[in-house]
């Protein structure tokens, strides 16, 4: 199997292996990427607890990023727009509000 290298053959190879209805996807999308988002903190959580085993929750917290990846380019389909675009824009705020000692605060025009 090889690996993927960038985030616009994984937004490809993703909407290949869609099988939900056409209609209302944006919506579908939504709500899967919260119920994963939902699974993914409450794997972390059990860690910060400390009563499971760790391996294996690492296992799962990576399975769960996967399915977090995967409906996050099922949404940027819906809305038309690539998710490397998406990687790319977000890289350049974060890297603008580091230079402008800005990463800390709250509000998104930092």
């Amino acid at each position: 199997m090889s690996k993927i290298a960038d985030f616009n053959t994984y937004q490809q190879e993703a909407m290949k292996t869609r099988i939900y209805p056409a209609e209302d996807n944006l919506v579908y999308s939504a709500l899967g990427l919260a119920g994963e988002a939902g699974e993914l903190a409450n794997k972390v959580k059990k860690i910060i607890r400390g009563d499971h085993n760790r391996d294996e929750l690492v296992a799962g917290i990576k399975g769960e990023m996967g399915d977090v990846l995967w409906y996050l380019a099922a949404l940027a389909e819906d809305i038309g727009v690539d998710l490397a675009d998406i990687a790319q824009e977000n890289i350049d705020k974060i890297k603008s509000r580091q230079s402008r000692g800005e990463i800390r605060g709250a509000g998104d025009n930092r």
